[in-house]
């Protein structure tokens, strides 16, 4: 059974689960699914097109799955997904896609979006992700597993911030920040691993030593990148979750912080 406050304005095509519940003055849009318990607060806005797993929170004035900002975008029909067990908090932003990407923004599951958060068009968000107050991504950004991005951090265009990665309170990304990595500063630079966030995730010490060897790797020994990989590789060999740091390398478009 769906709680649907009488004051909320809901369009005949939208689909909500069981247990989806919705506060006055929200307005939910055509071609709208919302999985089972849901709780979409006062004065949401969810526009159309737009994918939403079971058991999110969605607060007071969040605006879902509004049309891109992007200029090129001219009407053209596309989406956003959003998985399960997040929490999507005052005044958060999340667009659709574009048809110059793949026409689908993706936000994962259990992730905690903090007030005022933007998550524009095409970008991809992986799971567990932890994005803090005014953190504002540009469009086609990728965010993988377990990153922090902390209060008002900028990321430009295209750039993707590798798991388990964190970025610094007010941290202005222009590059690849790679998996593990801590950066802060305006631009962003690295500042070594995210050892205290992989211990509280259940990596070993013998992981976590074998992944600031590969940072002083690629960081610290006046190696080339292709020099580092070749290093890394051999690590990998002995310690598997150096492939994550190598693949997070290899992904780079933009060039890593340095």
């Amino acid at each position: 059974m769906s709680l649907i406050d009488p004051r909320a304005i809901i369009d005949p095509s939208a689909k909500l689960a069981d247990g989806v519940s919705v506060g006055p003055w929200s307005i939910i849009g055509p071609d709208v699914e919302v999985g089972e318990n849901t709780e979409i607060s006062s004065h949401v806005v969810i526009r159309k097109s737009t994918r939403i797993g079971c058991d999110n929170k969605i607060f007071q004035f969040a605006s879902v799955g509004e049309d891109c900002q992007d200029k090129k975008y001219k009407g053209e029909e596309t989406f956003l997904e959003i998985g399960d067990r997040n929490i999507i908090r005052e005044g958060c932003t999340l667009n659709r896609g574009t048809t110059q990407d793949t026409g689908i923004t993706k936000v994962g599951s259990d992730n905690l979006l903090m007030a005022y958060v933007h998550i524009p068009h095409d970008c991809i968000v992986g799971d567990h992700c932890i994005l803090a107050n005014n953190a504002a991504l540009a469009g086609h950004v990728q965010v993988g597993d377990w990153a922090i991005l902390g209060g008002y951090t900028l990321v430009h265009q295209f750039c993707k911030i590798g798991a388990h990665s964190f970025c610094g309170t007010g941290s202005v990304v222009l590059k690849d920040v790679p998996a593990y990595v801590t950066v802060n500063g305006n631009s962003a630079v690295p500042r070594g691993t995210n050892s205290e966030g992989l211990k509280r995730r259940g990596f070993s010490t013998d992981a976590i030593a074998a992944i600031k060897r590969a940072y002083r790797i690629t960081y610290r020994n006046g190696l080339t990148l292709e020099q580092a990989l070749e290093e890394l590789e051999i690590l990998a060999d002995s310690h598997s979750e150096v492939n994550l740091f190598i693949d997070s390398l290899r992904a780079s478009t933009r060039g890593i912080v340095r």
